[in-house]
């Protein structure tokens, strides 16, 4: 069952990025700021972890997750070394999702060729 939860989850989220990026002028960068500041959002009011919880993959393979891994790490952060906490924990919490965003990205750019 919980691989039907990670399914609609993940694929909800993608058909509503994909109905803004067809219905409006938003561009892709403009989709995934949203749903990044919706990631944090949902982690502010605990409501991520919940979604985790009951889609599993399906909540941690979309860029909401980047939102609120950002945000938990920040409040992390700032309870372990106070105002200059938030940039320490914001990166240490994230930097493994950057890390390996670029090195895939990488990846994938040596491998396949781009269309012009």
């Amino acid at each position: 069952m919980i691989f039907i939860y990670s399914f609609l989850c993940c694929g909800m989220l993608c058909l509503i990025a994909q109905i803004l990026l067809d219905n409006t002028k938003l561009t892709p960068g403009h989709i995934t700021s949203i749903y990044t500041v919706i990631g944090a959002f949902l982690a502010y009011i605990n409501v991520y972890d919940l979604l985790i919880k009951y889609c599993g993959a399906g909540a941690t393979s979309v860029i909401t997750n980047f939102g609120a891994s950002l945000y938990k790490g920040s409040y992390l952060g700032i309870q372990k070394h106070g105002i200059l906490g938030l940039f320490m924990g914001m990166f240490s919490k994230s930097s493994a999702i950057i890390t390996s965003t670029i090195i895939f990205g990488l990846l994938i750019g040596l491998i396949l060729k781009p269309r012009d």
